[in-house]
């Protein structure tokens, strides 16, 4: 029997919709419905990956960040967890859970995915880095994380990108093709709005012991 693929996923909708706090700007439910899975999709596509494995991958991609209703820290395992615990009513086999929580967990940073739904999923979640949505995309993250960790300036929160977008691959050649070469303009923009902040940041008057 096919699993209840619709099902799944209006349960991790609800989910992220009524029970994400709201200091959850960018690992939101827009995030997952309009970002990710269909990027998930369109990968899938372009890779060749359709029957069971579409179907496992794109309930991984509406599963990929629910663990945020738990938790923010590990919250690809939180989400591995509900997945285990709810898909088996949506008709969803131990194997194909197992799957399923693979791809959840390739999400984790630093990725490593190793098959290639798994790479699909990883670069869906990332595929923002090569967007024409990234500015946008990017002042969401900085919120929700000052939210949590507090106030960072603007030399603290570019080198955080920069270093992040350095660091970071494109696993799948349709990734590669479609989103590397905007990425690396973005790249390119970061580090020049880092050195701008640098020099406001140096050229601030210091404040005098008195």
């Amino acid at each position: 029997m096919e699993p209840d693929f619709e099902g799944a996923r209006a349960y991790a909708l609800a989910r992220l919709a009524t029970e994400l706090p709201e200091t959850i700007t960018y690992h939101s439910i827009q995030h997952t419905r309009d970002d990710v899975a269909p990027a998930a999709e369109r990968l899938a596509h372009a890779e060749g990956v359709n029957g069971e494995d579409l179907l496992l991958l794109r309930t991984a991609a509406y599963f990929h960040d629910l663990g945020f209703v738990v938790r923010r820290e590990e919250h690809e395992q939180a989400g591995a967890e509900i997945a285990a615990q709810v898909l088996p009513a949506f008709g969803y086999t131990p194997v194909q859970i197992e799957k399923i929580c693979r791809m959840i967990m390739a999400t984790r940073i630093p990725q490593s995915p190793a098959t290639l739904p798994e790479q699909i999923l990883a670069d869906a979640d990332l595929d923002t880095l090569g967007s024409e949505h990234f500015w946008q995309h990017s002042e969401k993250l900085r919120a929700e994380n000052e939210a949590f960790d507090g106030p960072m300036s603007d030399v603290q929160w570019y080198t955080t990108q920069v270093t992040f977008i350095e660091n970071h691959r494109y696993w799948t050649a349709t990734a590669r093709a479609l989103r590397e070469p905007r990425k690396q303009e973005h790249l390119r923009q970061l580090r020049k709005l880092l050195n701008h902040a640098r020099r406001r940041a140096s050229d601030a008057p210091k404040s005098r012991l008195s």
